[in-house]
């Protein structure tokens, strides 16, 4: 079987000629803005390498929120974006093998007699996340008990919880563990409420060769280390390369 060339696959994963991608600023693990205001990170680098594969330029559609992303390439507004896997995602979008997990954690007042997180889902205890978060839409699924209170985005949910005077803050580890280093009278639970594979997505209406060339691209870019590379590049905590051949639909 030959392999399609870089223009031929170039015209099948961006078909406008230049490299549309979303960038979610929401996860400051895999992304955020230089000094420049140019994206950066790993979803950034990960979409440079991808587009000098395809001998293609880049143009950015950055947002602050998952959910707007989503949208953006669902909408084929982009073609590419960077999302946790999600079944309520699935739709309209065809998601790479993962390249990173990334953990979900509690925060909670010091002086909270919450000590573990499945004490959590209780009626008094509320929890808030960022609204169309990976964590929101977990957390929508698996509390029974526990009302949810939306922050705007992932970024803003420790502001929410101390302005609201909440129970419990939901979401990335690293960026809570770094909150509670900054506020006094904070606290993690823990270990992890969950683990969110984090994917490269496409719109789903893309052809099968280019579906199979963004896994193998994925799979190459964990195998050969460079995701670990990016990690140390970028000094991520807490994250962890994707095992290979994970599947794509979890």
């Amino acid at each position: 079987m030959s392999h399609p060339s870089a223009p031929s696959l170039a015209a099948l994963l961006a078909p406008h000629g230049v490299l549309r991608v979303a960038i979610n600023l929401g996860n400051p693990v895999l992304a955020g803005l230089d000094a420049a205001g140019e994206p950066s990170g790993i979803s950034a680098d990960l979409s440079r390498k991808l587009a000098a594969q395809l001998g293609l330029g880049i143009a950015w559609r950055v947002f602050k929120k998952a959910d707007e992303s989503v949208h953006c390439v669902r909408a084929d507004e982009a073609d590419m974006g960077f999302f946790a896997i999600d079944p309520v995602r699935g739709e309209g979008l065809h998601f790479s093998p993962p390249y990173v997990q990334i953990e979900g954690a509690y925060m909670v007042r010091s002086d909270s007699p919450l000590q573990s997180n499945d004490e959590v889902d209780q009626a008094n205890n509320r929890v808030t996340v960022g609204a169309g978060s990976a964590y929101d839409l977990f957390l929508t699924r698996h509390l029974k008990n526990a009302p949810i209170v939306r922050a705007p985005s992932s970024p803003a949910v420790v502001d929410v919880f101390m302005a609201q005077q909440l129970e419990v803050a939901a979401g990335v580890k690293q960026q809570l563990e770094a909150d509670a280093q900054r506020l006094p009278g904070v606290r993690l639970l823990p270990g992890r409420f969950m683990v969110i594979h984090q994917a490269m997505g496409m719109p789903a209406q893309r052809s099968e060769t280019a579906r199979q060339f963004l896994n193998g691209f994925v799979e190459e870019a964990k195998q050969s280390g460079w995701v670990a590379e990016a990690f140390v590049r970028h000094q991520i905590q807490g994250a962890a390369v994707a095992p290979p051949g994970y599947p794509a639909h979890d």
